[in-house]
């Protein structure tokens, strides 16, 4: 994410800035106000943090299989609730009904996958030591968690950091987005109902002003933030100051390479579907459409044909296709970026402005000819913006999804197995899909490299990145010698 255009919570410049934030349910289809909530008392805080540590100190003493047992509960109660709790990501960020239960669908396969196999994770990991004796490796909790955590995909973002942790024994204080404090309510109650005691998971409506102050308490042992690099720079410094464990995802600006097709069109809809998935709100989503001379021109002309049907409308009847973006903020965001390219030169294949109605609306849009000088080729695009290069070969794709400060996911296709894997292997990312669009599942590991952050979420990794993982060590007890006779 940019500076300007970010799934999280900003690092505000002044501190009248900050005092005019808020929590609120804005509606990006209607512009109106649902519904606001208070910020946590900065006097509050420390009750909260003692909370969570108070429970930690109960909670990692529980058997893993009781941890597990709660998490397993809160998936059933995701399941159970997911057309409910579906309303509330439409209303407050805009997703679409069906990608909203998508996400849902999601999480509770997440909380699932742990429940199953954080117990099996977390065995000791018996080690041959040179000599005598025996080692092991054991997996601990280390403490409180504070999570700070984004709007575009409000109920995965913070199962894939609560899932793990809760099953591994730490206890987690949420810091949701400003624009999506009922969701954040909403997850709280989910794991309240579960089973998990008092304070294993508090949300809070924590003003960023206030987020020093948590991260600074001794009690609280580590911080994970998905968000802006913006953020991520705030927060990873503030973290390293009071020397605690960090995890920051920051977005990506992620190429999909396109060395060849036996089917093009198949390949034109994957691109669509890469880009345009969550309204273009996504981190992984594929923002550098990369596409080799001899198709460069029937792939524009399919994209361009792809994406002007995608038409603006509610994004709680299933008929739309083009939902707005999350706020009226990010459509301004966004639109002036596009803009940015088309002044300098950049070619508009499709859309390229706003449609003359109300919300937070961006028309699908796809552009060419963009180049250095402009916003758009250095900055992520987090919106239904697709910018399309054409290369000669494999060596000059390379080149240019390399040429990024983003380095989160990237996407390959080729009916060569062989020649895909060859430039998978050259590029810098932290994923690389071959053949279908970047995505998410329980047991991938999910993290990126550069700008993009560091540590890793989902998979069996996301259960060590806030643990101890501590050394047992042991020799032969030494037998006494026996006294001599007087």
């Amino acid at each position: 994410m940019t500076a300007t255009q970010s799934p999280s919570t900003e690092q505000p410049k002044t501190a009248s800035e900050s005092a005019e934030r808020r929590y609120a349910t804005v509606n990006p289809f209607t512009g109106e106000t649902e519904q606001e909530f208070d910020f946590t008392p900065t006097e509050a805080i420390d009750g909260i943090v003692e909370r969570a540590h108070a429970a930690y100190q109960e909670w990692r003493e529980r058997s893993v299989e009781d941890r597990a047992a709660v998490v397993r509960r809160a998936a059933q109660l995701v399941d159970e609730r997911r057309e409910d709790l579906a309303r509330l990501i439409t209303t407050e960020m805009g997703k679409r009904h069906d990608e909203a239960t998508g996400e849902l669908k999601l999480c509770s396969m997440i909380l699932d996958y742990y429940a199953d196999n954080g117990p099996g994770f977390l065995q000791p990991q018996p080690i041959q030591p040179l000599g005598k004796g025996e080692a092991v490796v054991e997996t601990r909790p280390i403490g409180v968690l504070l999570a700070i955590e984004p709007w575009n995909y409000p109920f995965y973002q913070v199962v894939r950091v609560a899932g793990p942790n809760l099953v591994l024994g730490n206890t987690v204080i949420l810091k949701h987005a400003e624009i999506t404090p009922q969701c954040a309510v909403a997850i709280e109650q989910l794991f309240t109902d579960a089973g998990a005691p008092e304070g294993v998971f508090t949300n809070t409506f924590l003003r960023i002003d206030d987020v020093e102050q948590v991260i600074a308490d001794p009690r609280v042992q580590g911080v994970t933030l998905t968000g802006s690099e913006r953020a991520g720079s705030a927060v990873g410094a503030l973290a390293g100051k009071h020397l605690k464990k960090s995890v920051l995802e920051l977005g990506g600006s992620d190429p999909f390479i396109v060395l060849d097709a036996e089917d093009l069109g198949a390949t034109v809809k994957a691109a669509t579907m890469g880009r345009m998935q969550n309204t273009g709100q996504a981190c992984t989503a594929s923002k550098r459409l990369i596409v080799t001379e001899e198709l460069y021109e029937p792939f524009v002309e399919g994209l361009k044909q792809a994406f002007g049907t995608f038409a603006p409308g509610d994004p709680a009847d299933p008929s739309t296709s083009l939902a707005p973006l999350s706020s009226e903020r990010a459509a301004q965001d966004l639109h002036a970026q596009i803009q940015d390219a088309i002044d300098k030169g950049a070619t508009v294949v499709a859309g390229g402005t706003r449609p003359d109605r109300p919300g937070a609306f961006v028309e699908a849009t796809v552009l060419t000819d963009v180049t250095p000088e402009m916003r758009a080729y250095r900055e992520e695009l987090f919106g239904p913006a697709a910018v399309v290069y054409k290369v000669k070969d494999a060596d000059e794709a390379v080149a240019l999804a390399n040429d990024s400060d983003f380095g989160l996911g990237a996407t390959v296709m080729s009916s060569d197995l062989d020649r895909a894997r060859a430039v998978a292997e050259r590029l810098e990312a932290g994923m690389v899909w071959i053949n279908q669009p970047t995505g998410s599942s329980p047991e991938l590991p999910f993290g990126g490299v550069k700008r993009s952050g560091y540590g890793r979420e989902l998979s069996e990794l996301a259960m060590f990145e806030f643990a101890n993982r501590r050394l047992v060590r042991t020799l032969p007890a030494k037998k006494a010698s026996k006294p001599v006779a007087g």
